[in-house]
């Protein structure tokens, strides 16, 4: 999207160093960015349409455009485009935030950068830089020094600084572009050094720094392209300093068309971050369980009775009131937009789980240099404690209904799984008491489980105790360790779940009508949860035609959003989805052959 003259898509680029984190279009504009934090006031907008005054967005324009051409560079989070007008006339626009090591620690400011530089010609540009703040409905005040704009932006001030004229900048004047221009967006600090001085020394650093994190993944021998982009986008996801892990960096992207689906994923859902923590445990990249170890521990110790709402804000906030943003109209114009997630509220009884599964690995990984110990294990201990007071008590589930509630499977299976889960790491530490007891409750909740959850008409596990409904994650049996895949009673259900919910190669999470009717758009997390589960029953050629046609699905870099419209295959939903990043992840180090195998 530029200025407004094309209608929005899922056709982005993200840019980030898990504290600052951007959407760019094809024409190089960006079109979402909040700040202070990726779930903050959005300063660039016009993602979900213009603004009360219009802008919203950070345009670059080549007058007479005729091609755009766009990539990351190899093995980084560095975003290039390149423009062409009718003339011949080439553009590259070089666009990143700042990420290395410096002074001993990770040098990761709120800042973009902004590099564009002529390739072929005499390009003249149009630069429209019009930030906004109350989503949408401001534009801020302004001053302007020599080399740089000063943004005031309802209280948090930010600073453009450059060595183009500023002049045009602020005027959206077309200049030539005869050498190369630096635009820095970022905190309201003075540079010491010219800026395309500095752009480039932040390039060359923010290069090596990616290559280097990308060097020591684990990969598998097919698919790296893959993994390596859907691995960082899983760490652009990710706010460092406190350790929170966003489930996308979107609001009210709809999940379809009018659905009304429109729901705000820039906040820390325990669930979702477990998925996110052990795919990137899986390619060696655990930093990030470290830092939401110190993140849950927060949560852990401020909730002294063991009680885990579902979702927490990047700073911990527990009170995520969800309003109706009046001044935006939508994606599409497809609205409404929210700002805020009322699920807070909600009684989610799989957090448990989500919680113990994801940091399970620190008491057993020994390259790590602080591991898990019995004093985190007793912090741990009340969480199990609320698992086993609630795993056959009614919750919202894995879907957040609304307004319908049940004792639902998959909370159950979390429920045990975090007994199951104590169990294990008691045993590890030689705490043979606790490890008895809690193998006692875990087995006590899987026996209710396999007689309650069971339809023996259906010959299937259902959704709910007593239902006859199916969703997707009865498919994570095996995931989650509480069946085997061979088992005939996951075989039958593997069965169910695909002649109710499978549609071509991609699943619905389910299909019964919910509080805004039928779903519209298979959740592509759940196709990958079939991938996983056919490839775990031994059907790889299915899991591999169908993670095949998922891959035509992404976006021109490799991107997922959260769901697919299986008529037309455009992507829908809030973007980047961890979820879906997740699983390109699993179903490529599930498909992928061995090492050994090849060489």
């Amino acid at each position: 999207m530029s200025n407004g003259t094309t209608s929005p898509s899922l056709d982005l680029g993200v840019i980030g160093n898990a504290s600052a984190a951007a959407l760019i279009d094809r024409d190089a504009s960006i079109v979402w960015m909040c700040a202070p934090r990726m779930d903050g006031d959005p300063i660039f907008c016009s993602l979900l349409g213009q603004g009360v005054d219009a802008g919203g967005e950070w345009s670059v324009t080549i007058r007479n455009k005729v091609a755009s051409e766009q990539r990351y560079l190899r093995n980084t989070a560095i975003l290039e485009t390149v423009l062409s007008d009718r003339d011949g006339n080439r553009l590259r626009v070089t666009d990143f935030a700042p990420r290395f090591k410096a002074s001993g620690r990770i040098f990761r400011p709120q800042t973009i950068v902004r590099l564009i530089e002529p390739l072929d010609g005499a390009p003249r540009v149009e630069m429209r830089l019009q930030p906004r703040y109350g989503y949408g409905a401001h534009a801020p005040e302004t001053t302007r020094g020599t080399n740089h704009i000063r943004f005031l932006l309802d209280g948090q001030v930010m600073r453009l600084t450059t060595d183009a004229p500023v002049e045009f900048v602020e005027r959206g004047t077309p200049f030539l572009v005869d050498r190369a221009y630096a635009f820095i967006l970022g905190p309201d600090e003075r540079l010491t050094q010219a800026p395309v001085h500095v752009a480039r020394m932040f390039l060359e650093e923010t290069e090596n720094y990616w290559c280097e994190w990308v060097r020591y993944l684990s990969l598998p021998i097919d698919f790296q392209d893959v993994v390596i982009r859907s691995a960082i986008t899983l760490k652009l996801c990710s706010h460092e300093e406190t350790g929170g892990i966003v489930a996308a960096l979107t609001t009210s992207i709809p999940e379809y068309g009018e659905s009304g689906r429109t729901w705000d994923y820039r906040f820390c859902w325990l669930r979702d971050s477990y998925f996110t923590v052990k795919a990137l445990n899986l390619l060696g990249a655990t930093k990030t369980m470290e830092d939401y170890l110190g993140y849950v521990s927060n949560i852990a110790v401020d909730s002294p009775d063991g009680y885990l709402q579902p979702l927490f804000g990047l700073g911990l906030e527990r009170r995520l009131d969800e309003a109706i943003v009046v001044a935006l109209p939508g994606y599409r114009g497809y609205g409404p937009v929210r700002a805020g997630n009322a699920a807070y509220t909600q009684v989610q009884n799989d957090g448990y789980g989500s919680v113990i599964l994801s940091i399970i690995q620190c008491f057993f990984d020994e390259r790590l240099p602080v591991m898990g110990g019995e004093a985190l294990f007793r912090r741990l201990e009340p969480l199990g404690d609320q698992a086993f007071r609630r795993w056959d008590q009614s919750d919202a589930g894995i879907w957040e209904f609304r307004t319908r509630n049940g004792v639902h499977t998959h909370s159950a299976m979390m429920c045990w799984a975090a007994c199951d889960r104590l169990a294990r790491i008691a045993l590890k530490l030689g705490l043979d008491e606790r490890a008895a007891h809690w193998r006692e409750r875990a087995e006590h909740i899987r026996a209710a489980i396999l007689a309650r959850a069971w339809n023996e008409d259906m010959n299937s596990f259902t959704s709910a105790f007593g239902g006859a409904d199916l969703d997707a994650s009865l498919l994570l049996m095996p995931e989650i360790g509480f069946l085997p895949a061979k088992d005939p009673r996951f075989l039958s259900t593997l069965a169910a779940c695909e002649k109710r919910l499978r549609f071509g190669n991609h699943l619905y999470r389910y299909r019964a009508p919910d509080d805004f009717g039928e779903p519209e758009t298979a959740f592509t997390a759940c196709t990958f949860w079939l991938i996983d589960a056919l490839t775990r029953v031994g059907r790889k050629d299915d899991a591999r035609a169908i993670f095949a046609d998922v891959l035509r699905h992404r976006n021109h870099l490799g991107l997922l959003s959260e769901g697919l419209h299986v008529e037309s295959g455009e992507l829908w939903g809030n973007f980047p989805q961890t979820y879906s990043m997740v699983g390109l992840i699993n179903a490529a180090m599930h498909l992928s052959r061995r090492w050994e195998d090849v060489l």
